[in-house]
């Protein structure tokens, strides 16, 4: 048998007495009872706006802001006559919980649509640009602090910590300081953190030329002007090279893929040169068939020397991934 106040009826002085209650409360700040008053008229599908509004009111005042937050996003969704009345104390919520981001894409959205009522638009338009402004000084604080926190994992040689450090700064969209530059050329920093930090100005799209040092090869480039990664054409050669594997052996071929990533990843920008492609691809398929335990006819003495390099320098690149980027 269903508990539920569905088909009962809520008579209308109890109705009106609720409503007192709520209201008075709410004025002396007793918001808990207000709470307790305004759930029974809800429960009851008494759900006008000013019922609504009070219950907002009083989760945001006892403090409890995510309760509010899904109240306010399950009221949204229902677009009534009042949805920017809700909409504004949403907004607020996202302020006071420092939810700048969320706020910002949220009004992003409502400006794009231009529905905005007149009585609303400065109010948001003014909670946009705090949001902005807020969001900005906090990525500076958090900024200097990843930056003293990168100087100390370089200083106690964590290379994870550094990695979750440069991928941390990346999301800021802050263009990094001479000091990160530097690290490039630096012979202490890891191979993979000096791939995240090239990734970082190649976000930001640093026009200006730096230097990278790194597995014994040096580079001077502008980033602005390196493909992605995943769109670089030797790494698109290497893999239309083993192409015919996808449908013969299709295991093989996305461990090849999987291994030949994080080859580039480890090397990126410094690429290996478009006349060692095949040698690359042969060693590329040599690591996968012992990976796989695969049967393969040709005698280790018979690949030549290019080939064992590549074999040695892809073995040692995918340890050093690994060591740092957990998959």
């Amino acid at each position: 048998m269903k508990n539920s106040s569905e088909n009962v009826v809520l008579f209308p002085k109890w109705k009106k007495m609720l409503e007192d209650k709520s209201v008075e409360a709410i004025k002396q700040k007793e918001y808990e009872e207000a709470l307790i008053n305004l759930n029974k008229l809800l429960s009851y599908h008494v759900n006008n706006h000013e019922i609504i509004i009070g219950k907002m009111i009083c989760l945001m005042e006892l403090g409890r802001y995510e309760a509010a937050q899904d109240y306010c996003e399950q009221v949204l969704k229902c677009k009534d006559a009042n949805y920017y009345h809700y909409l504004h104390i949403y907004l607020t919520i996202l302020f006071q919980t420092s939810q700048y981001e969320l706020l910002m894409d949220q009004l992003t959205e409502e400006f794009i649509n231009n529905k905005i009522p007149k009585m609303f638009h400065e109010q948001f338009k003014q909670l946009y640009d705090m949001s902005e402004q807020m969001k900005n000084d906090l990525n500076i604080k958090k900024h200097k602090a990843y930056l003293n926190d990168l100087q100390q994992a370089i200083d106690e040689d964590d290379h994870s910590l550094q990695w979750r450090l440069v991928e941390d700064l990346r999301k800021m969209e802050i263009k990094p300081t001479q000091r990160i530059l530097h690290l490039l050329v630096d012979e202490s920093i890891h191979p993979v953190i000096k791939t995240a930090i090239f990734l970082w100005l190649q976000d930001e799209e640093v026009t200006q030329e730096v230097s990278i040092h790194k597995l014994n090869l040096s580079l001077d480039i502008c980033p602005v002007n390196v493909s992605d990664l995943q769109l670089n054409t030797t790494v698109k050669q290497t893999i239309l090279m083993v192409s015919e594997l996808e449908q013969n052996n299709p295991s093989l071929f996305l461990l090849i893929k999987q291994v030949l990533y994080r080859y580039a990843y480890v090397r990126h920008p410094i690429m290996y040169p478009n006349e060692d492609i095949i040698e690359v691809t042969r060693a590329l398929k040599y690591i996968g068939n012992q990976y796989l335990n695969i049967h393969i006819n040709s005698d280790d003495n018979m690949l030549n020397d290019t080939t064992v390099r590549y074999i040695e320098e892809i073995k040692m690149c995918e340890a050093l991934y690994l060591s740092i980027i957990e998959e």
